[in-house]
């Protein structure tokens, strides 16, 4: 059963012996950047940054360092999701009323928890997450490091077609309305903005490229990067084309192609691939033993354990006319993926968890690793998406790779996810800031 820290307890925990120098000794050490992993390596961190890394065997430790051995042990640096939201579900349920603070701070506890030391919150946010982030950034909010778009544009009557209240997402008519609502939401400061472009499979009106072209250009006025929700190779190519940061998802409907690639090369328009948008329709109906992973039952409640158990849930995807479009759509992305990562297009990490209660927060970042590899990415290209690849998404230039001046967000492991990629999993300890997080789940339990 899921363990949630209590808010106060977790401040408590989080900042004991803060301050200290502190040396982990002996550990392979993956940097993010890319490079071959350093074995035999000393990481020594001093507050809330890294001080040095080198060579465990000539590296000289500061006088009175507390010294952790970590021999055996594999260090990378933490996840970074640059595409999840928190404040959508709650008791196993999306619901329009789960936007507050008593349920979204749990939530990033639990991402903290699960190795996932930043995350970006893209869209149908409530304007109570600037407050929680700036609250964050003084050292009064545990869990991990919130970033935030804001609500969002979507479509009148269409896309995102889930319950939210009316103040999580704008839904402009025309190009003016837009261009009022990115003015309203830049007076916030976020550090993303996010729009909602596709049909849903055809359900819903798509949005006019006039409202997306206004938003893009308004945010861009005011030093705003822009996401996407994205599906169609021809939205994709509509939206880099008018200058779109970021696609927030796969592009599902048929391969890429030379326009495309030569497009976002051009223009460094950063590809987040969210396999588990799609898997998470369907596979726990596929595999229910899954839920027997304590990594995975770990990550839920109660209530959404036994719905995810129940034979009526396993019906009611085996009868969903658009779950076969879901295999399709993750078939065609990663392909996609493979070819725009070969290709040299920028990728970041994000998975959508916390969307709906299939996409779970922690467990899906670890899930979505293990899909890139079996697109046919190589442990440490999946690794660097997850962590350089995020932090340069986002402009975070303090974090997303283990070197002096950054920030002490990483993760000890007591086996190698170079190895086996799956092997993120198998937490001993999650720093994150400086500060020791107990993981939700130990490496002793993890599969």
């Amino acid at each position: 059963m899921r363990t949630v820290l209590p808010v106060a307890l977790a401040i408590v925990a989080s900042q004991a012996a803060f301050g200290e120098v502190i040396v982990l000794r002996g550990a392979t050490l993956i940097d993010g950047t890319g490079r071959p992993p350093r074995q035999n390596a000393t990481l020594v961190i001093d507050g809330d940054r890294i001080l040095s890394v080198g060579d465990a065997a000539r590296l000289k430790l500061p006088a009175g360092a507390r010294v952790v051995e970590v021999r055996g042990r594999t260090i990378m640096p933490g996840i970074i999701n640059a595409h999840g939201h928190v404040g959508l579900v709650a008791g196993g349920q999306s619901r329009a009323d789960a936007y507050t603070r008593e349920n979204v701070q749990p939530q990033l506890l639990q991402y903290e928890r699960y190795g996932v030391t930043s995350v970006l919150p893209l869209g149908l946010n409530r304007d109570l997450v600037y407050e929680l982030r700036d609250e964050q950034r003084r050292g009064a909010l545990p869990g991990a490091s919130l970033f935030t778009a804001g609500r969002g544009v979507g479509v009148p009557g269409g896309a995102p077609p889930v319950p939210s209240a009316p103040d999580q997402v704008y839904r402009p008519k025309t190009a003016e309305e837009a261009v009022a609502n990115v003015r309203e939401a830049a007076a916030h400061k976020p550090d993303f903005f996010k729009i909602w472009v596709d049909d849903v499979f055809g359900k819903f009106p798509k949005m006019d490229p006039a409202v997306f072209k206004a938003t893009i250009e308004e945010a861009h006025r005011n030093g705003i990067r822009v996401a996407s929700h994205v599906f169609y190779l021809a939205d994709a190519k509509e939206l880099i084309g008018n200058g779109v940061d970021a696609l927030a998802h796969s592009i599902r409907d048929q391969p890429v192609d030379r326009e495309l690639v030569a497009q976002m090369k051009k223009r460094g328009t950063y590809y987040v691939s969210t396999f588990t948008v799609d898997e998470s329709a369907f596979v726990l109906a596929d595999r229910p033993a899954m839920l027997d992973d304590p990594f995975l039952a770990g990550a839920l409640s109660p209530e959404a354990l036994q719905q995810f158990r129940s034979p009526e849930y396993r019906d009611k995807v085996k009868s969903d006319p658009n779950v076969p479009k879901f295999r399709a759509a993750l078939a065609n992305g990663m392909r996609n993926l493979k070819t725009l990562h070969d290709a040299g297009v920028r990728i970041a990490f994000g998975t959508d968890s916390g969307a709906n209660p299939a996409r779970i927060p922690g467990w899906a970042e670890h899930r979505e690793l293990e899909l890139m590899v079996e697109a046919g990415l190589k442990p440490m290209d999946v690794l660097v998406a997850a962590t350089r690849g995020s932090a340069a998404m986002l402009g975070a230039t303090d974090r997303g790779t283990l070197e002096p001046g950054k920030r002490a967000d990483f993760l000890v492991l007591s086996a190698n996810p170079l190895d086996d990629v799956r092997n993120t999993r198998r937490l001993v300890s999650v720093w994150h800031g400086g500060r020791e997080i107990h993981p939700a789940v130990t490496s002793a339990n993890a599969r």
